[in-house]
């Protein structure tokens, strides 16, 4: 029973009229959609939440009704580079200035420059770099690529499991299909124990996407090279070039992108207010974390 199902899924994932049919009848069951739900819920958008629940059209309405309802409380296309830019100070998590072969948006993360202690900012900083992340797409295009540089990496700088509990919640519930591949790079040992404590958590469609790549591996520095240019990649990859964070620079590109997300959500530019000392972080905190795991 589960392979004739198992085969009746294959069949669906390679006929795109089929898909297109099950996108209609999501829609269809969504029902009437205005403002920024409308927006949201492009085609291509209700194909991801169909795929990340295997084309059930009932479970996809679901996952997608909770993520309008948290878009809806967190606003993650209100934030501002302004109310984040503390969090980017290190270099922490940016997009990167070059694309991956498939001309996908990278974002380079590196653990080891963690630099603050609040887990609502550090999840409100990641969150904002996923919609900018996601504005820069170029057409055509629904995913992106990660680059994670261990450089650095403590027990002192290590997120705590809880944190990246409340991370993977959000990017498995409310960014479904967003991630093609993560490629750890040379993970040192501590990061082993950690990884063995989130994995609990990751759906394993999603564990698919992480590759580890260690420079002395040959067939894992050939994944990374065929979908990465050695000119563009930075020598803490493997790569030709160098790693160079200008937080100044990026805080001009990111603001210069604020415009552009105010334009296409159709808000004004929000005057951003310093929170008052002693309740720096997010407004509205991340939805509680169930132990289930959900589809990337």
């Amino acid at each position: 029973m589960f392979l004739l199902r198992r085969q009746g899924q294959n069949q669906l994932e390679n006929d795109s009229s089929k898909q297109d049919t099950k996108v209609n009848e999501l829609r269809a069951a969504v029902g009437p959609l205005s403002g920024r739900r409308l927006l949201y819920c492009t085609d291509a958008c209700l194909r991801r939440y169909l795929e990340a629940r295997n084309w059930n059209v009932d479970k996809a309405k679901k996952m997608l009704e909770e993520t309008l309802k948290w878009r809806a409380t967190y606003k993650p296309e209100e934030i501002r580079w302004a109310e984040v830019a503390h969090e980017g100070e290190t270099g922490k998590v940016s997009r990167a200035n070059f694309r991956d072969r498939l001309g996908r948006t990278v974002l380079i993360m590196r653990p080891g420059m963690q630099n603050t202690t609040s887990a609502e900012d550090n999840i409100r900083h990641l969150v904002y770099l996923l919609e900018n992340a996601i504005l820069n797409l170029q057409e055509g295009q629904e995913q992106m690529s990660w680059l994670i540089d261990f450089t650095g990496l403590s027990l002192n700088t290590n997120i705590s499991v809880k944190t990246a509990r409340d991370i993977i919640h959000i990017l498995q519930n409310h960014y479904p299909e967003r991630l093609a591949i993560a490629f750890l790079y040379n993970p040192p040992r501590i990061f082993q124990a950690f990884w063995k404590a989130v994995r609990f958590f990751l759906d394993p469609k999603t564990v698919q996407k992480v590759k580890f790549v260690y420079p002395n591996n040959k067939d894992s520095v050939e994944l990374m090279q065929s979908l990465f240019d050695l000119d563009n990649l930075p020598s803490e990859f493997g790569g030709k070039t160098s790693l160079m964070y200008d937080h100044e620079e990026f805080s001009r590109l990111m603001t210069e992108d604020d415009v552009k997300t105010a334009k296409f959500w159709g808000i004004d530019q929000k005057p951003f207010n310093p929170p008052k000392k002693g309740h720096a972080g997010a407004e509205v905190a991340p939805e509680p974390v169930s132990v289930q795991t959900v589809g990337s």
